[in-house]
């Protein structure tokens, strides 16, 4: 104590001021950074990945800047049909032929392949140039610390939807991504809504992290309303609308 009172009065007002101040919260950067790595990320960089969702046979490759997404399954007619998308854009082959596809086709394609391969690989897309992300708070969810991360996109890059908003939330000592919430049809003339995915039957497979998720929704919430999601799953106040299942997972690496 004798070095202290050696302190100016406004410096030791100061340095026992900040003894009780809070942490200084991280970036979003930062946390997306330390998430991505807890989850595998890099490895997904140049890796061969494969699943089962809803009766569809799915197929993603990157190889750094390079992908190709693709999903398989059998029309109304029993005919052998895959839907791709590429960094040259979507397709369409059924039993084995290339199709032509409309403009709205084209868009079709691209939500369904892109939507399902987004999903299953996060968080690693959430390094991408189109991605505006933002630190929004702390929360506690069931006793445990969460970051939550508020995510935008610019409109160049995207994509359809870029005028999506999501939110997640990482733990905050292992950066697991245990929940998530995502508002859609933001556009102008677009139905509207809001759901949230809580994170069950957690595994790793070729050195990622991969989950199935119950998914669920509130009808009163709106996109700037979504930080609500885990105070109400608390009170038991939401209503599930499905199950998110990603079966027979593989990752291999190229």
């Amino acid at each position: 104590m004798r070095h202290l009172a050696l302190l100016p009065t406004a410096a030791l007002v100061l340095l026992l001021g900040a003894c009780g101040a809070p942490a200084p919260s991280p970036s979003a950067e930062a946390v997306i950074d330390s998430a991505r790595a807890a989850h595998g990320a890099p490895v997904l960089d140049r890796a061969l990945v494969t699943f089962d969702f809803r009766g569809d046979a799915y197929r993603l490759r990157q190889d750094g800047g390079a992908f190709h997404y693709r999903r398989a399954y059998a029309d109304s007619l029993g005919r052998p049909v895959v839907e791709g998308l590429t960094n040259d854009g979507p397709y369409r082959a059924v039993e084995g032929d290339t199709v032509t596809l409309s403009p709205s086709e084209q868009s079709a394609v691209e939500t369904t392949v892109n939507s399902v391969a987004y999903f299953t690989l996060l968080p690693a897309p959430l390094d991408d140039p189109a991605v505006q992300p933002s630190y929004s708070g702390r929360d506690t969810i069931d006793g445990v610390p969460y970051h939550r991360v508020e995510v935008t996109f610019r409109q160049e890059g995207g994509g359809t939807d870029w005028e999506d908003v999501f939110v997640y939330w990482f733990r905050a000592d292992t950066y697991d991504m245990d929940y998530l919430a995502y508002a859609y049809g933001q556009g102008p003339d677009e139905e509207a809504g809001t759901r949230f995915r809580a994170a069950y039957n957690v595994r790793r497979r070729g050195g990622v992290r991969v989950a199935d998720y119950h998914n669920y929704t509130a009808d009163t919430l709106a996109a700037d309303q979504m930080a609500q999601y885990p105070d109400l799953l608390e009170k038991d106040a939401l209503e599930q609308v499905s199950e998110i299942e990603v079966d027979s997972v593989q990752v291999r690496p190229l």
